[in-house]
């Protein structure tokens, strides 16, 4: 004889799916057209057929901890397909919007990076403490803007490095908190027996995110696979660009500001417009082709903004020094300053979340034997 069950929607869930970018939620009318097109969904319970009917339902606990989430890489060849409009990719990534603020530590600042009413707040922090470290070096002097232009007179580089390192290592404990829980969670959702080891999995699965594997499979949005490409390879090249001159200025004794010929200059060079390059197209497909791109929400746009910004202001303090211009150039550093403490401080809790949370389930997923495309 079949059981019943009786099914207890969290309506407050489905109302915050469809605030992130998942409106179209109930058009959904179970066709499975979506798993059928999709060339990431595995065959065996394939997505994002199952995840549209527990978010139709307000079944959070059935999502919270569903791997195949993270299977979706947003090429949204089922939203361009859905006979209903559904837009199944902008469900999904709203979902993956709402995880974030889910597992945050603490929870406030999960709901502060979601809501538009925060953010000049949120920019005030890392203003401040810019400014606080400006004056406690200059002392309110600013003779130093009649000088040559050397952005270590405004803050020590060394002071930057350290608010880095100390902000970041305060930032990653409270997020190692979020991700042990979605990592628990995970495991509670797909009991079956691991396959594979962690690290092997995780070697894996670091090819996959280098190679852009499962990129290369989506059919409708081919441009954000090249796109994607430019913005991942421009943000470790300046991350890289920063490590190396501050390794420079120990070992070597290099002293900022670090010359064009420089290799170092190169690969920042390279990584900048590689980044701005990237990010245009990624915005102006957004701005121009809603329908094929989706995921429109204040999440993925504040990131792509904030993105674009810390690329745009890189460039732009380097090109205003060398034109000798200090009131524009030390500005547009100190916007720069900002956006980038605003993206790296905020990181666990905005979409650049995705870089984690992505990355541990899919190890989660090689682990159990499911992955992308595995028809």
């Amino acid at each position: 004889m079949a059981q019943s069950c009786i099914l207890e929607p969290d309506l407050n869930f489905i109302k915050e799916i469809k605030k992130s970018g998942g409106a179209t939620l109930k058009k959904c009318y179970q066709c499975a057209t979506c798993s059928v097109v999709c060339n990431l969904s595995p065959a065996d319970r394939p997505f994002p057929r199952k995840e549209m009917i527990y978010a139709q339902w307000g079944q959070i606990d059935k999502l919270v901890g569903d791997p195949d989430l993270w299977l979706c890489y947003q090429c949204n060849d089922c939203t361009t397909r859905c006979p209903r409009g559904a837009r199944p990719g902008d469900v999904l990534a709203a979902i993956r919007t709402y995880i974030y603020r889910h597992y945050s530590f603490p929870r406030f600042m999960g709901k502060a990076l979601a809501s538009p009413a925060a953010l000049p707040l949120l920019l005030l922090v890392p203003a401040l403490v810019i400014v606080a470290l400006m004056l406690a070096y200059t002392g309110a002097d600013f003779s130093f803007m009649n000088r040559e232009i050397r952005f270590g007179e405004f803050i020590p580089h060394g002071w930057i490095e350290g608010l880095f390192i100390s902000g970041n290592v305060l930032i990653f404990a409270f997020a190692f908190i979020g991700l042990l829980r979605f990592w628990n969670m995970l495991g509670k959702n797909s009991p079956v027996p691991r396959r594979n080891g962690f690290i092997s999995s995780l070697v894996a699965t670091v090819k996959s995110i280098i190679s852009h594997s499962n990129f290369a499979k989506c059919e409708a949005n081919r441009p954000r696979y090249y796109a994607h490409i430019l913005v991942f390879f421009g943000f470790l090249g300046a991350m890289a660009t920063a490590g190396l001159a501050l390794l420079a200025m120990i070992l070597i004794n290099l002293d900022p500001p670090i010359p064009l010929s420089h290799p170092i200059k190169w690969l920042g060079n390279a990584s900048g417009f590689a980044g701005v390059a990237g990010l245009t197209i990624m915005i102006s497909r957004r701005l121009t082709g809603k329908d094929k791109v989706g995921a429109n929400g204040y999440a993925d746009w504040l990131f792509l903004i904030m993105l674009l910004l810390v690329f745009l202001t890189g460039l732009l303090s380097q090109f205003l020094r060398l034109a000798e211009s200090p009131l524009s150039a030390y500005s547009i550093y100190f916007i720069h300053l900002l956006v980038v403490f605003f993206l790296l401080w905020y990181a666990p809790y905005s979409k650049f979340g995705h870089m984690f949370y992505r990355s541990i389930a899919l190890v989660h997923a090689r682990s159990i034997g499911r992955e992308a495309g595995k028809q």
